[in-house]
């Protein structure tokens, strides 16, 4: 499976979570912080395996967002080849 989430279209955090929530079809009680994101990714919570892509990631956005993409690439490390995370400006 490979999710996609188009930063032209994701201006804040809040916003992000709203998509993340619906790309995955979570509950509404998803925690929407940087915790519950680790743990819906790395517990379970969704089907893996996943590749998840940040497309139009640029510099300014980078900023803005930099705490998920951590969240993402550690995930990728801890679940040793089950999530792909990859960015593109």
């Amino acid at each position: 499976m490979k999710v996609v989430f188009d930063f032209d279209y994701i201006p804040d955090v809040a916003t992000f979570y709203v998509e993340f929530i619906r790309q995955f079809a979570l509950d509404d009680d998803f925690g929407a912080n940087l915790d519950a994101l680790w743990d819906i990714l790395t517990g379970g919570g969704i089907s893996l395996p996943v590749k998840i892509e940040f497309i139009h990631f640029n510099r300014d956005r980078a900023q803005h967002f930099i705490d998920l993409a951590r969240v993402f690439s550690e995930a990728e490390q801890e679940l040793s080849g089950r999530l792909h995370f990859n960015i593109t400006a």
